[in-house]
């Protein structure tokens, strides 16, 4: 009992050095070149782990949608993983990853489920630019070293956009009302990794004629405000002047939001500047990380008009 709750406490508590577990696993020969690809999801957002049940079809459902499962009496969809990046599994798909993200729960199927492996959110890079939109970032699993393995973390964001449009909230102009008037020379400065999530909440903050600045990791965004701060100081002004409210996803490369948060609050120049983190890991322990590095709120991806409220307040 007391290792298991020593591991619990462990893996907790990785946020708090810039480090997180990725569940590593195989959805069969890639469409060209037959590879069998490593992929892998953060472990936070992964709920369980089954041997794959009977499945339900559903008429006319996209064709990426197995069906539903009954999984102790929550129906959930199931998604073939592997016909949305086009695997082809060879070993058929006996695995069920079930989920929870950005306030739903959906099941994935998986040829082959691997391992866990601990990284250091250094190494992680971005994969954009690098292949296809189901992909937010490729991970070095064995380190920082030339023959590394590596793993593609998938954007479950971006694929549930595709698969279950149905499921993602669309901005309401007519919900998340006013402007919200900043200070003449003030912005938000925001970060997030995935290009969906990025495009969301740039067209709220245009919605709400809010200027911004948006970056792509933690660590860019820890870049800017610090040149940011600079700039602010030749002006004869100070970085409060410059940056009104950061708002951050949690899971970046680089450095992630738990990390920039930490650091932005530690630091005498910006410890003033509020910090929204906004994120679709969800749950009691995450907020507890969130309160524990010093975060003014904290919003779940993503609703429209709960973003609004959530940066007004901040702002006050």
């Amino acid at each position: 009992m007391n290792t298991a709750l020593h591991e619990i406490d462990e893996r907790t508590n990785l946020t708090t050095n810039n480090k997180f577990e990725l569940l590593l696993f195989r959805l069969g020969e890639a469409s060209n070149n037959g590879q069998r690809e490593l992929f892998g999801i953060n472990v936070f957002k992964i709920r369980e782990i089954l041997v794959m049940p009977t499945i339900t079809e559903i008429a006319n459902a996209p064709p990426e949608v197995m069906g539903v499962a009954n999984i102790r009496g929550q129906v959930i969809t199931v998604i073939n993983l592997p016909k949305v990046v086009g695997c082809t599994p060879k070993k058929g798909l006996p695995i069920m990853l079930v989920t929870e993200y950005a306030r739903s729960t959906q099941a994935f199927a998986v040829e082959e489920v691997n391992e866990i492996v601990r990284l250091e959110w250094n190494q992680v890079i971005a994969a954009e630019g690098k292949g296809g939109k189901s992909v937010t970032s490729i991970a070095r699993i064995d380190g920082n070293t030339e023959n590394s393995r590596l793993a593609q973390v998938l954007d479950v964001e971006q694929i549930l956009r595709d698969v279950l449009p149905s499921q993602i909230a669309e901005i309401s102009l007519d919900k998340i009302g006013p402007e919200i008037k900043l200070p003449d020379g003030q912005v938000i400065l925001a970060a997030d990794d995935s290009p969906l999530a990025r495009s969301m909440v740039e067209n709220e903050l245009k919605a709400l004629n809010i200027p911004y600045v948006m970056t792509k990791t933690g660590l860019e965004a820890w870049n800017r405000i610090q040149s940011m701060s600079e700039a602010a100081a030749t002006e004869g002004k100070t970085i409060q002047d410059k940056v009104a409210l950061v708002l951050t996803d949690l899971e970046m490369p680089e450095m992630d939001g738990f990390t920039l948060t930490r650091n932005i609050k530690s630091d005498q120049r910006f410890k003033s500047i509020p910090v929204v983190i906004h994120s679709s890991l969800t749950g009691e322990t995450n907020e507890k990380h969130v309160k524990s590095v010093g975060a003014d709120a904290y919003i779940a991806k993503f609703v429209a008009e709960e973003l609004a409220e959530t940066i007004r307040k901040a702002l006050r």
